[in-house]
């Protein structure tokens, strides 16, 4: 039995309607590992003493994690320990306060996770058949996109000064 070129392009474009799924395609140019995301580990030391040791914390610094610029600064005798990770500066606490005045849900997160999980599930339902790679993120979160040029001529049409408005298109 032979079969026809059409039938076999037919059958070729309808399998690769079926592959992939999801909104952001993501294909990398090579299988091997990116060797700038690497960040290596400081080397393991023995505590001087045992029974001391820190109980862990939640979030908490790991002592073996890299701290590149704290590292710099003690390299060129500086202070590193203004580079800490030590939560919010006593600068930012006025900006905390203002943005927490109505209180903070503890999970915030977990809630804006759920809900672009569903946003994302509903907007790939079609996006699974089709017959060429395409990166739909853009068009799944263009309505939920901020346009600077817009905003900013907004605000300069109702008289806001704009240090830093950006250039026109």
């Amino acid at each position: 039995m032979r079969l026809s070129p059409g039938i076999i392009i037919v059958a070729a474009l309808a399998l690769a309607g079926c592959s992939g799924g999801g909104l952001r395609e993501l294909s990398r140019a090579s299988a091997g590992p990116d060797e700038f995301l690497v960040l290596p580990n400081k080397p393991l030391t023995a505590p001087p003493e045992y029974n001391s040791l820190p109980t862990p914390t939640p979030g908490g610094a790991n002592l073996v994690d890299q701290h590149p610029i704290a590292d710099a600064a003690a390299a060129l005798g500086g202070r590193p320990e203004l580079y800490a990770n030590n939560g919010v500066p006593t600068s930012d606490g006025g900006l905390l306060a203002q943005t927490s005045r109505y209180g903070v849900p503890p999970n915030t997160r977990v809630i804006l996770a759920e809900e672009d999980a569903q946003f994302r599930k509903r907007k790939a339902t079609l996006s699974k058949f089709r017959l060429f790679k395409v990166d739909r993120y853009e068009q799944s979160y263009k309505s939920q996109t901020i346009d600077p040029f817009t905003q900013a001529g907004a605000l300069l049409n109702a008289g806001i000064r704009i240090p830093t408005a950006p250039p026109k298109k």
